[in-house]
């Protein structure tokens, strides 16, 4: 079976829209939009707007500049999960080299004896080694030309590692205790940071490729903690697949590895200024209620 539709242009685009029900009030500007943000992408999001699927028609009065907020909310919320998921990534950096450097010494990570069995470790070890390879850092590069090892000491790498081999190596490490030990710098079992990682790897890299947050599901869920911090225990809500349990969790991170930020607030502001719906994100109706975010004002 051949593809039936054929392409095209952006005024066309705009037509197409209106027949199905969309009110344009601007259609030199919705063209402009469409011009530079891809019909396909942007579909995504009037998804949430459609009455009749099968036959792509647009509920009553729904208006491109509806859909056009929500494609600007969801780009900023991106950018908000990132500035989160980096400073929580450069402190699991740091506690991931330091344990295992306390441990098994600067080259922790080409020793093969400090990982489980089923850890493909000559991967891990090539990996790291195509990352020093392609860095343009010229410290680091300085570092792999000074001293006969096979790569810099473990703290060097860690800046250069993936987000993904971070998770994996983690998870990977052979001593429970260890594990536990640089999980204890978050309050939580090694369980549950090992869950957490997987699935932030997995958020991170939606954001990285400016794909759709906003009411989506997720395949992989994370493990909740079940004791522990009430703050964190009181503030989950049930729908696991989408957002808002993600957004808790960076929420209890960023309270501990940077106490004076305002990330929660941002989130609250971006929130109101788009004037969303969070329920689609799998927010409760009383989350401002709850403990993690009782800090917003």
């Amino acid at each position: 079976m051949q593809f039936p539709k054929a392409p095209i242009t952006f005024a066309q685009q705009v037509d197409l829209l209106e027949d199905r029900g969309l009110v344009i009030n601007d259609k030199e500007s919705a063209a402009f939009y469409l011009s530079h943000i891809n019909y396909y992408r942007l579909g995504t999001y009037w998804w949430s707007f459609i009455e009749d699927h099968q036959n792509h028609t647009f509920k009553s009065a729904t208006t491109f500049e509806q859909v056009l907020n929500l494609y600007s909310f969801d780009r900023e919320l991106r950018l908000l999960l990132l500035d989160a998921i980096e400073r929580i990534e450069v402190s699991l950096r740091t506690q991931w080299a330091y344990h295992l450097a306390k441990k098994h010494g600067s080259h922790a990570h080409l020793n093969p004896t400090a990982f489980t069995s089923k850890f493909n470790h000559n991967d891990f070890v090539s990996n790291i080694c195509a990352e020093i390879q392609r860095t343009s850092d010229t410290n680091i590069k300085k570092q792999n030309h000074k001293y006969n090892e096979e790569t810099p000491a473990i703290w060097i790498i860690a800046e250069v590692m993936s987000f993904g081999w971070l998770s994996r190596s983690y998870d990977a490490i052979g001593r429970r205790a260890l594990k536990n030990d640089i999980a204890d710098s978050y309050k939580v079992k090694e369980t549950i940071l090992s869950s957490f990682l997987h699935h932030i790897t997995t958020v991170r890299n939606i954001c990285a490729h400016h794909s759709r947050l906003y009411n989506r599901d997720f395949t992989f869920t994370m493990k909740l903690p079940t004791n522990g911090d009430s703050v964190l225990l009181n503030s989950f809500s049930d729908t696991a697949k989408q957002l808002y349990n993600t957004l808790v969790m960076c929420a209890y991170f960023m309270d501990l590895i940077s106490p004076n930020h305002h990330w929660k607030q941002k989130l609250a502001s971006l929130i109101e200024v788009y004037n969303i719906d969070v329920t689609e994100m799998g927010f409760p109706e009383n989350w401002k209620t709850l403990p993690i975010w009782n800090s917003i004002k």
